[in-house]
């Protein structure tokens, strides 16, 4: 339901920058679907990939990897996958939902969505060249920390819902 909220909320938002100006949503709306194009193959191999690592493991492997019984073995994997991998997070989303339904537990992948966002070791070096390297270091180091953190309190917060 709230999907159909949102879908109208665009969809009077769209028709509200049309009467104001066609031109300008014109260009808008050229401009986010060539966004969108570019964006699209990136999300499909990746959504690929994780279906394909879903259908290859079987659900008692990735359960005992990055599973609610992995413990911390599975949290520290997670959030070290996520703190090294660079995906957007619309993709992130989607991509942690098929892991969850494979059999991923729910701190552990709140591990690796956090570190995901809020940790770059990929970027580091252009962080490192625009803030310094012992700011750098210790935003990157901070944000591992709270990414522990927020999965600690995922996996306590959501199993009560």
């Amino acid at each position: 339901m709230s999907a159909v909220v949102l879908y109208g909320l665009a969809g009077a938002a769209l028709l509200l920058s049309a009467v104001k100006d066609k031109k300008k949503t014109r260009t808008a709306l050229r401009k986010g679907w060539i966004a969108f194009a570019g964006i699209l193959p990136q999300f499909i191999a990746i959504i690929l990939l994780v279906g394909i690592l879903i259908a290859l493991l079987r659900p008692e492997v990735l359960s005992r990897l990055i599973g609610s019984e992995s413990g911390w073995f599975g949290v520290l994997l997670a959030s070290g996958v996520g703190s090294i991998t660079l995906i957007p997070g619309f993709i992130a989303f989607p991509t942690a939902a098929l892991l969850l339904r494979g059999g991923a537990g729910i701190t552990q992948i709140a591990a690796f969505v956090s570190s995901l966002m809020m940790v770059g070791v990929v970027t580091l070096s252009v962080e490192i060249s625009y803030f310094g390297k012992r700011a750098a270091l210790v935003r990157n180091s901070a944000a591992y920390v709270f990414a522990l953190l927020v999965a600690v309190v995922m996996g306590l917060v959501v199993p009560l819902w």
